[in-house]
């Protein structure tokens, strides 16, 4: 269930490694735990999909202004306090990730989580999971 979906503008491609930013993502969901100490993105269950924008439009056009929307899906169940922890977490990742490029460039970044309660149909099929509960 764990996803990540980065939506972002295509002119960061020559600024920054996409795919790089995604595995330090991934790397980071994996090492985040709950208050008992259970990791909170299943090592089986954890995407990081990252997807150039084929149009867009940013501000008011007059620069080359880069954006990245990254969106951030768990099952519910998690406290307040670890939503808020995992969401800063990953945005330090990105914020690292980003840092460079701050300073020479104008980027906006948005990260949120979204939980599934609730959810109408969430079919699943996986032969990764068995690999990592053993």
């Amino acid at each position: 269930m764990p996803h990540c979906v980065i939506l972002y503008t295509p002119n960061l491609d020559a600024k920054t490694d996409v795919s790089v930013l995604c595995r330090k993502l991934a790397d980071q969901m994996l090492t985040i735990q709950d208050e008992a100490g259970k990791q909170v993105f299943p090592t089986g269950g954890t995407r990081v999909l990252a997807y150039p924008a084929a149009h867009y439009a940013v501000a008011d056009g007059k620069g080359d202004y880069g954006f990245m929307y990254l969106n951030i899906r768990m099952a519910s169940g998690r406290s307040a306090d670890v939503k808020k922890m995992a969401g800063d977490r990953l945005l330090d990742v990105v914020k690292e990730h980003f840092k460079p490029i701050f300073e020479q460039e104008l980027v906006g970044i948005t990260l949120q989580i979204d939980e599934s309660p609730g959810q109408v149909y969430d079919g699943k099929h996986s032969t990764l999971h068995p690999l990592f509960n053993q």
